[in-house]
């Protein structure tokens, strides 16, 4: 039976030339007829830690104070199954050769989506992507990716990933979701250790999906999926 599900994406240390050796784009969805009362149930789990509803949960904001209610959010994720989560690693972003593969840092960037998403994709359902707006010049950015995503799947008339569209991350649990469990992938990758609370909601990941978060998970996981990106070898 067809299904509409919503795709909540968000990006750390994308950029070329930013001097963070780590990239990571992860996405979290869920069916789109779970949307609100998923939110709900996050908003509900800040007034229990007694934070206001509207509070924007961010991996930034990890602290000591706040790590009770973090641990809570990841417990949510994996206790609740309408919610799954996938993330890419490129693990050093100074081994990227694009030059060899005639391609610019942009280019790359919309294959590395393709790659997060593709194991989302399943045939007859629909699928509409949020991403977390990061500037007023993205929109064309946003464009051309769900041009090469509709076109990678043969999705010519846009009926399969119905849109992609710009958000507000405080405005979205699902996003705000999102960005803590990059943070997470991305804090482990780049071998950081400045912060005891961001190292323990790293475990507790850790602990309830059952993986290393280093090394790739398979392809057909559907709770917890880490894809960690290797240069392809040239001969």
């Amino acid at each position: 039976m067809s299904e509409t599900y919503n795709i909540y994406c968000d990006e750390s240390c994308h950029l070329e030339h930013d001097r963070q050796p780590a990239m990571v784009l992860g996405a979290v969805w869920c069916p789109e007829s779970q949307r609100a009362s998923i939110a709900r149930a996050i908003r509900e789990l800040k007034i229990t830690h007694g934070l206001a509803s509207s509070f924007e949960v961010k991996w930034t904001k990890v602290s000591p104070a706040k790590l009770d209610f973090y641990l809570a959010l990841i417990n949510l994720f994996f206790s609740d199954p309408r919610l799954h989560f996938r993330g890419i690693v490129i693990p050093d972003k100074s081994k990227l050769d694009h030059s060899m593969f005639n391609q610019s840092h942009d280019d790359f960037y919309y294959k590395m989506y393709f790659q997060l998403l593709k194991v989302i994709f399943e045939s007859g359902n629909r699928y509409r992507i949020y991403l977390d707006i990061k500037d007023t010049r993205s929109q064309q950015k946003v464009t051309k990716l769900h041009d090469y995503l509709a076109n990678a799947q043969y999705d010519f008339n846009k009926e399969m990933i119905e849109w992609i569209q710009q958000v507000h991350s405080h405005e979205i649990e699902q996003l705000q979701l999102a960005d803590v469990l990059i943070g997470a992938l991305g804090y482990l990758h780049r071998g950081l250790q400045t912060s005891s609370a961001k190292q323990a909601i790293i475990e507790r990941i850790k602990a309830k999906s059952g993986f290393s978060l280093r090394r790739s998970t398979l392809p057909s996981e559907k709770k917890f999926n880490v894809f960690v990106w290797t240069p392809q070898a040239v001969e």
